[in-house]
This record gives C-alpha cells, structure tokens and sequence, in this order.
C-alpha cells in the first residue's frame, strides 16, 4: 500500500525508507486519519520526513502523487460559488487604460466593506460587485489597477493590493545542488579568511623554523585553522511574483550556504515591516521582529536583501499599505532602520533590468537602497560584492 507513494517521494530526493513506509501503513490501519487528505498530509510528512530540509521536495512530491491539492482560507463571508471560476476576463490595453483607481487604499478598503454588505448574489463579469472576470475591484480572475483579491488560485495580473487567501510559501530548499558553479565564484569575492578556534592545523612553516634552530629535532607548531570571517545576514522575498524566480533564488541559497560559515538568513513578503520569519510554513504562528534582527546581528554583517521589488507603492510608503496585515508603519520607514544598523547592504533583484524603469515600487526601493541595487545574475552579483567591499555607504537618517 502506498508503494508509488513511496518511490514518488524518493524520485523526489527525499531520504525516507521502507520503514518509514511501514510505519505509516500502520498508522492507517489503526485509523488515525480517515477520508481527510489534510490529515493525511500531515500524518505523511510527519512520518516520512526526518528533516524540515525536505519539507519542499516532500510537497512536490505529494503534489504530483495525489494531483495538487491547495488549502485556501477564503473570506468566510463570501459564498464560494460567488467565485467560481467561470471566464478569464481579457481585455485590451485600451480597455485597461479607461479603468480608473477607486482613489487610494482607505476608500478601496471602506467600498469593499459597502459591497460585502450589499451584495445578494453571485456575479460575475461585471464592474462593481464581488465576483469574477470582470473589471470590479473585488473578487477573482478579473482585471483592475487596484484591486482586493479573493478566493483566488494564485497570482494572474499581479494588480492586487489587498490578497484575502491565506498562502502557502516554501522555504527555499537546503539542498538544492547548485547547478551554476560561477554564481559560487562570484560570490567567492567576498571571502575574508582570519585563523580563529583552537591550534589544531599543522603550521608548515613555523614547524620548519623551529626545527631548523634545534638542529633537525623535530618540533612540530600548530596554528588555528582559516575560517571565511565574513558575516552575511540574508533577507529573502517569497511568494507572489517572485514564484518565478524560484530556481535563481534556490542557486543563490545553495551558493551562499558553501561559501559562508557565518550567513544567516531570514524571509518577508513584497517589503520588509515589523517582523520577518525563519520558516514559511509557520510564518503566521513563529514571526521574528524586525528590531530583533537589528539587536542581534551586528553591524558588520554584509546584508543582502534577495527580491524583485514589485508591488504596490502603498506597500513601501504608507501605514495599513501591506497587502497581508495591516502594518502600523510603511515599510520604507523598516527598510531605513534595516539600512542605519547595517552600513553594508545591497540589495539583489532578479527581474531583468530592462524591466526596472516599468515598476514605480522598483525605483522606490532603488532610492531607498540609494543606488546599491543590482541584477541577480553573475555581473550583477559581482558588481554588488564590489559594493559591499567598498566603504560604508552614505549615512541614513535614523528612525525613532
């Protein structure tokens, strides 16, 4: 029983064994769960996954194996078949052009409070009421400038500033073989080695000198062993439009882990606010605050923040502007605290450059960073370890 879903996982590089399989044949028969496939999935990783490494290789896995099946927490006052997918509204760029903004965050937030109070009934390819495929603000599969999406699978224009799903982020695998071994070498410029621990390494040299001067008596000197000094704190974008930069972003991981024995590495969504997390999974439940990072971790971590910057302008410049939580401060205000603690900092965009001047949220990122944003490809990455090397960047005024 379950044997495909056995080989399924180990076509997958996860390192479970027969055993593994038996005891999760025995836990069925016993009946701990029972025509749940969310139970199950929980029961299964449990037994099958020895380590949280390969809890993104165990999803794909059972991804394929049972079909993908996605849990999404859809507001619960708003009837599912409201939102059932039943056209892809297409429109023009002259359709686009005449749609116009509701006329900030606050007046899109109070008008989807309106329409949820009036709404009767399903809709759907219209310009007003909560449905889909059409140009309403409110619902799903549809297009708007600025919209609140619901009850959506995944991203489609990319246009919302509101998401009311709850979304299921994976970490970035810990061992994802790096597949491009320059991206290793250019990061290998920011190597600094000192000698620290105890004398445990044969010190060549000395160990010649000393016993040269006792006339070929063997005395033998010990030094302590080279250690890359560098410090390198990570701050990772997930989720949203950065899905498409998964496999660069796992090289980048892989990469830096090699090359670094001190790297720390954390992940945030869109813009960095008052808290990031160390696992995507139990992100809701396990949230680190951002003023712990900057406590902890001293200055003279290179800090390097991995994301393409593209998101709403709320998002960056104002309160309530995050499209998950309400942020009771704009994200630059984060962004500038990060910057005053640590003085060496670039930032690692991996949308194509040509791409940069089209996103307002870009080149507020880009002002914030003052200039030290580069492309993540080897130029790029070369370019901003040339950055960090350098002195220190310009002073930021601190904030309270």
């Amino acid at each position: 029983m379950l044997v495909e879903f056995f080989l399924c996982l180990r076509r997958y590089g996860v390192p479970c064994s027969l055993t593994e399989l038996l005891d999760l044949n025995q836990a069925l028969s016993q009946q701990l769960v029972f025509a749940d496939v969310e139970q199950f999935y929980t029961l299964a990783r449990m037994v099958m996954v020895k380590n949280e490494s390969h809890y993104d290789r165990f999803d794909r896995a059972f991804a394929e194996y049972f079909e993908g099946v996605e849990q999404v927490d859809i507001a619960q006052e708003i009837p599912t078949d409201w939102l059932e997918r039943s056209l892809q509204r297409e429109l023009s760029d002259e359709d686009k052009a005449k749609l116009k903004s509701l006329g900030g965050l606050d007046e899109l937030l109070k008008t989807f409070r309106e329409r949820l109070k009036e709404q009767q009934e399903r809709h759907a390819g219209g310009n007003k009421w909560i449905g889909t495929g059409g140009t309403s603000p409110f619902g799903a599969y549809g297009y708007n400038p600025e919209g609140i999406r619901i009850g959506q699978d995944g991203s489609n224009a990319r246009r919302a500033v509101k998401v009311w799903d709850k979304r299921e982020f994976k970490d970035l695998d810990t061992d994802q073989e790096l597949n491009n071994r320059t991206m290793q070498l250019a990061l290998r410029k920011l190597r600094k080695f000192a000698r620290s621990g105890a004398p445990e390494e044969l010190d060549l040299d000395e160990t010649i000198r000393a016993t040269s001067q006792k006339a070929g008596l063997l005395d033998l000197k010990w030094q302590a062993e080279r250690h890359n000094a560098v410090k390198v704190l990570l701050l990772f974008d997930v989720g949203g439009s950065m899905d498409d930069h998964i496999f660069t972003c796992q090289q980048l991981f892989a990469a830096a882990r090699s090359e670094f024995k001190h790297l720390e590495f954390y992940y945030f969504h869109n813009c960095v606010y008052e808290s990031v997390w160390k696992h995507n999974e139990r992100r809701y439940t396990e949230k680190i605050p951002t003023l712990d990072l900057i406590h902890k971790y001293s200055s003279d971590y290179k800090l390097i923040f991995v994301g393409d910057a593209t998101m709403g302008p709320y998002e960056i410049a104002y309160p309530g502007g995050s499209v998950e939580h309400w942020n009771e401060e704009p994200g630059a205000v984060w962004m500038q605290r990060l910057l005053q603690h640590f003085q060496h900092a670039v930032w690692l965009n991996p949308q194509p450059q040509q791409h940069w001047r089209w996103h307002a949220s870009i080149q507020m990122m880009q002002e914030l960073m003052q200039g030290r944003m580069q492309p993540l490809t080897i130029d790029g990455i070369t370019a901003a370890i040339d950055l960090l090397m350098r002195a220190k960047q310009p002073n930021i005024p601190p904030q309270n």
